[in-house]
């Protein structure tokens, strides 16, 4: 896996991790009013929120990783083959 291979792989895991990690602890606000919207979460907590998708998304890129390079996750080796069977098709 080359470095930009990589750095791509960990932005779109990272940003996949954060749309898992987002809803958790959401709680809406009590009051509404003009200057509220409706389904603003009270706290947030984007700090935390951002710290725990960072490291969900090494861990899980550090398995994609080492998935590649010992090669049993084979994206060439999967793009060979579909391209194979559209030849025949």
């Amino acid at each position: 896996m080359s470095v930009f291979t990589g750095i791509v792989t960990y932005f779109l895991i990272w940003w996949t991790a954060l749309f898992v990690v987002l809803p958790f602890g959401v709680r809406p606000h009590d009051k509404s009013g003009p200057a509220t919207a409706g389904g603003a979460p009270e706290h947030p907590a984007l700090k935390q929120k951002i710290l725990a998708t960072t490291l969900l998304s090494a861990v899980i890129w550090g398995v994609v990783y080492a998935l590649v390079v010992h090669g049993t996750l084979d994206f060439r080796g999967i793009s060979e083959t579909m391209m194979a069977e559209d030849l025949q098709k």
